[in-house]
């Protein structure tokens, strides 16, 4: 007998994955945040030495086939190689079944920012070198950002609301935010949903470049990613993936599943002002915040830590803690918040995801991960940056901010569990 879909109600997180530069798995990322352990180093997997900025957040010692059958490594780009991963992570906490009987209700929502770009880069080389007659049949699929959605649904027998989600730097914590909304209106039990990125490559780092964007402490990769500090001069680019188990609580709750947090609350907005920068006042971030502290039925008093989209941009930094100021109030600077991107780097469509995973932990755990490379302070970021190392506190409500180019803005709140 095929499951129905319930009637609208809470969302909860089950099972979580994660890929990032602080290794392969939740347990490992989760405790280098806590330790304050960089994962940034020098360019590996090309030579950036004539790029003015050399230095990534790459995956260490990943191997595809541990999770993918040799034959198919070569027709998977990279970032989806770390969605299948960490999917299976997720999946393997959760013990979410999924077989005939619901597979129809079991959606798939997973962002990218820019997708199979390092296949691109090489099918162009191909083209120009060696003539259309020696493309990959397999181009295509490997290159598109839906890709990633796509095989993890054929992998894992998932076959309701598929889809990916792109809005730049914010693309994960969007599909996060719309997988919550698809189970909230009934047309999933459970989705897998998250971001994905794998961009470190030539035509990435030297297009960021080009717009200045990216820190040039190619002398000091360790300290280069400092958000909130005055001597901030850029991001560090990350490749990284995020993967969650979302479900609806009464169908978690019916199968004995492990809860892990409840997702209470989701703003998107746009700030409709730049392609690049954000608004000065931090408008578009403060809608988002605000919006989902309504969704939440939380006041700004409520809020235990916000992990912060922090950058280590001068724009972005400035004006996100305009926001939090705006949102919170006299309450902004007595809550922790941190910019794990300080030991990632910045993965792009990713970023929201990681994040998220990031501060479901920080509910189970009660540990704030530090904003590390933090040595002057800014008149403009004057808030309470968790700066002197992890700490220990016991959190109820967290949000989790994400911003994108172009203007586009989410933010999700997450609360412990309660009946």
């Amino acid at each position: 007998m095929r499951a129905t879909a319930p009637a609208p109600g809470r969302v909860v997180v089950t099972g979580m994955g994660a890929v990032t530069p602080l290794g392969v798995g939740v347990a490992a990322t989760w405790e280098g945040l806590c330790a304050g352990r960089n994962g940034i180093g020098r360019i590996q997997s090309f030579d950036a030495g004539a790029f003015a900025s050399q230095m990534a957040g790459e995956v260490p010692n990943f191997d595809p086939a541990d999770f993918i059958e040799r034959k198919q490594i070569g027709r998977t780009a990279r970032f989806t190689q770390f969605a299948l991963a960490a999917t299976s992570e997720a999946l393997e906490q959760s013990k979410l079944p999924i077989d005939d009987s619901n597979r129809d209700l079991v959606g798939v929502i997973v962002g990218s920012g820019i997708g199979g770009l390092k296949v691109t880069e090489q099918a162009t080389l191909t083209l120009a070198e060696k003539g259309a007659r020696r493309l990959s049949p397999f181009t295509v699929p490997m290159i598109l950002s839906d890709i990633a959605a796509g095989e993890i649904a054929m992998r894992f027998g998932a076959s309701g609301p598929n889809f990916a989600l792109v809005s730049a730097c914010a693309s994960g914590a969007h599909a996060i935010g719309e997988a919550t909304e698809i189970i909230r209106r009934g047309d999933a039990i459970a989705c897998l949903c998250g971001g994905t990125e794998a961009s470190i490559t030539p035509l990435a780092v030297g297009a960021f470049n080009s717009m200045r964007a990216l820190s040039q402490r190619n002398d000091d990769p360790e300290h280069a990613s400092r958000p909130f500090d005055l001597g901030r001069d850029g991001f560090v680019i990350a490749e990284a993936c995020g993967i969650l188990v979302l479900e609806d609580y009464e169908h978690a709750r019916a199968r004995g599943a492990a809860m892990l947090a409840e997702v209470v609350g989701y703003g998107a907005s746009a700030d409709a002002y730049h392609l690049t920068a954000p608004e000065p006042s931090g408008r578009g971030a403060r809608r988002v915040m605000q919006r989902a502290l309504e969704k939440a039925g939380a006041s700004a008093g409520e809020v235990d830590y916000i992990n912060a989209h922090g950058t280590s941009t001068p724009l972005n930094d400035a004006a996100e803690t305009a926001a939090i100021k705006q949102v919170l109030g006299e309450h902004a600077g007595q809550i922790p918040i941190s910019s794990t991107k300080s030991m990632t780097g910045h993965s792009l469509g990713a970023a929201g995801a990681i994040e998220s995973v990031f501060s479901v932990m920080t509910l189970i755990d009660g540990r704030v991960p530090p904003t590390i490379n933090y040595e002057t302070p800014d008149p403009e970021c004057d808030l309470d940056y968790v700066t002197e190392g992890v700490r220990l506190v016991n959190p109820h409500l967290v949000l989790n901010n994400s911003f994108g180019f172009g203007g586009h803005n989410a933010c999700l709140a997450f609360r412990d569990l309660q009946d």
